[in-house]
C-alpha cells in the first residue's frame, strides 16, 4: 500500500543555487565537512564525497581568514570536478569581518549562514546588517540559525527578568524557547527591512533533545512561513545520534513541518562521514517522502530460519542494489521506488514477496529447499540449488531493464486488487 505524504506546511522557495528549498519541493537533504576549511583540497574533497553520496546542499565552516581565503578555491575545485552542488558558508562571531574582507568567498558560497546569537555583543544588529547587506550585494539567500547553545544572551536575560516580574511565570524551559524563537524571527524581520527578500530567507532553531525540538519547531511553524531547516544540534556518535535524529525529524516531518534536514551525527574517528546522508535519506525515504534508492524488506530470522543463508541473501542483493544504483539511476528513471523483499521461511515470506515489486521466499530450516520468485504480485517461478543467489539477480536485472526502460513507475498488480 502507497504512504500517502504528509500535507507540507506552505512557505514560499528560496533557491540556494539551483536547489530549491520550500514546501513546493521535496525536503532537502545536506551535510557539513568537517575538514580544515583552509585545506581547500581536503575540503573540496568532502565536499564531493558528501554530494556524491546524496548531499544537495554541503555547509564549510568559515572561521578565520585563511578559511575564507580557500572557500574560492574549494568552489573552482568542486566545479571543475562537475559537481554542480550549492557550497554553504557558515559564520559565526566574525562573519561580517571575513565577508567584507574577502569578497571572493562572498561570492563563490551559495548560501550564508548567520547565528544571530553570537555576530559581536553590543553591535550585534550592527554586525548582523553588515552581512545581510552583503548578501543583497551578491543576490545570496541566508539561513538565519539560533542554537540552544549559543543564543542572544542580552535577549534572553530580558526575557527571563519580565518571566520573573510575570503574575503567573512560565517554566525557564518554555521561556529558553520563546527567547529562541524570538531571536529568529526579530532576525529575520531585521534582515527584510535591511532588504533582503522574503523568498531568501531560511530559519532554524536547533536543540540537542527530541522533545525541544518537536515543541520548538511546532511552534516556529505556526508563526512563520519561512523554509524551515530542521536538525538535532549535537545528537551524538552511532546509534544514539541516529535514533534520537530519526525521533525527533519524523515526528515534525509527519506533520509536514520542515523544508531541508541535516542529521548531525558524530562520526568515529576517522569514520564516513557520508553516513549522515545516509541517515537523512532513510528517514524521508521510510516516512514516504522522497525515494533514493530500492528498499529490501527482510525478515529479523527466528528458530524457523536458523541457517544464515537468507541473512547472507539479503545482505549480498542490498549491496548489489547499492553497486548498480549509479548507472541504473541514469538508465531507468524511477528504479529508486523499486521495492525487494528477501524472506526467510513461509510464515510471512510469501505475503511479503507478493507485496514487493519483486521477492523472493527462502526455505526455512525445516521446509522443502525451494525458493519461489514473486514479481509484481504473482508467482513467476520458483529456484532451487547451489545457483540460487545468482538466479534472482540475473531475474532482478531483467526486471529492472524491462520496468524502467521508460521510466515507468511501479504499479503492484496486488495492490490493484
Amino acid at each position: 500500500m502507497q504512504m500517502t505524504p504528509p500535507p507540507r506546511r506552505e512557505t514560499p522557495t528560496t533557491w540556494v543555487g539551483m536547489v530549491p528549498i520550500g514546501s513546493a519541493f521535496p525536503v532537502v537533504v545536506q551535510s557539513m565537512t568537517n575538514t580544515d576549511t583552509a585545506d581547500a583540497a581536503a575540503t573540496a574533497s568532502q565536499v564531493l564525497a558528501l554530494a556524491a553520496a546524496g548531499s544537495q546542499l554541503v555547509r564549510v565552516t568559515v572561521n578565520n581568514e585563511a578559511a575564507a581565503a580557500a572557500v574560492p578555491e574549494i568552489v573552482r575545485r568542486v566545479r571543475d570536478a562537475g559537481m554542480p552542488t550549492p557550497v554553504v558558508g557558515d559564520f559565526h562571531y566574525n562573519g561580517h569581518l571575513l565577508l567584507a574582507r574577502y569578497p571572493e568567498c562572498a561570492r563563490a558560497l551559495d548560501k550564508y549562514r548567520i547565528n544571530p546569537g553570537n555576530v559581536g555583543g553590543k553591535r550585534r544588529d550592527e554586525n548582523f546588517r553588515t552581512i545581510v547587506n552583503i548578501a543583497v550585494e551578491h543576490g545570496k539567500p541566508v539561513r538565519i540559525g539560533v542554537n540552544w547553545g549559543s543564543l542572544d544572551q542580552d535577549l534572553l536575560t530580558q526575557m527571563m527578568d519580565d518571566n520573573a516580574r510575570a503574575a503567573t511565570p512560565r517554566d525557564a524551559k518554555d521561556v529558553y524557547i520563546e527567547a529562541m524563537l524570538a531571536s529568529a524571527l526579530r532576525s529575520a524581520a531585521l534582515a527584510e527591512d535591511v532588504g533582503l527578500g522574503h523568498d531568501r530567507i531560511i530559519i532554524s532553531a536547533k536543540v540537542s533533545e527530541v522533545q525541544d525540538l518537536v515543541a520548538v519547531y511546532r511552534r516556529l511553524g505556526a508563526r512563520c512561513d519561512y523554509p524551515l531547516h530542521l536538525g538535532l544540534t549535537e545528537a551524538g556518535m552511532g546509534n544514539k545520534g541516529v535514533i534520537a535524529s530519526t525521533a525527533a525529524l519524523s515526528i515534525l516531518l509527519a506533520e509536514g513541518i520542515g523544508d531541508t534536514i541535516r542529521v548531525s551525527l558524530t562520526p568515529r574517528p576517522n569514520g564516513d562521514r557520508t553516513e549522515e546522508v545516509r541517515v537523512a535519506q532513510q528517514i524521508l525515504q521510510s516516512l514516504g517522502l522522497r525515494s533514493f534508492e530500492p528498499q529490501v524488506t527482510a525478515c529479523p530470522g527466528c528458530g524457523r530460519t536458523t541457517s544464515t543463508f537468507f541473512q547472507q541473501m539479503a545482505e549480498e542483493i542490498q549491496s548489489y542494489l547499492r553497486t548498480r544504483m549509479p548507472d541504473w539511476r541514469e538508465r531507468y528513471p524511477g528504479v529508486e521506488t523499486m521495492k525487494v523483499a528477501v524472506m526467510g521461511c513461509v510464515v510471512n515470506g510469501p505475503g511479503e514477496s507478493r507485496h514487493a515489486n519483486i521477492g523472493i521466499s527462502l526455505p526455512g530450516t525445516f521446509e522443502e529447499p525451494k525458493a519461489p520468485v514473486y514479481m509484481d504480485g504473482e508467482l513467476l517461478t520458483t529456484l532451487k540449488g547451489d545457483a540460487l543467489v545468482r538466479d534472482f539477480l540475473e531475474i532482478l536485472e531483467g526486471y529492472v531493464a524491462r520496468k524502467y526502460a521508460a521510466g515507468e513507475a511501479p504499479t503492484l498488480a496486488s495492490s490493484a486488487r
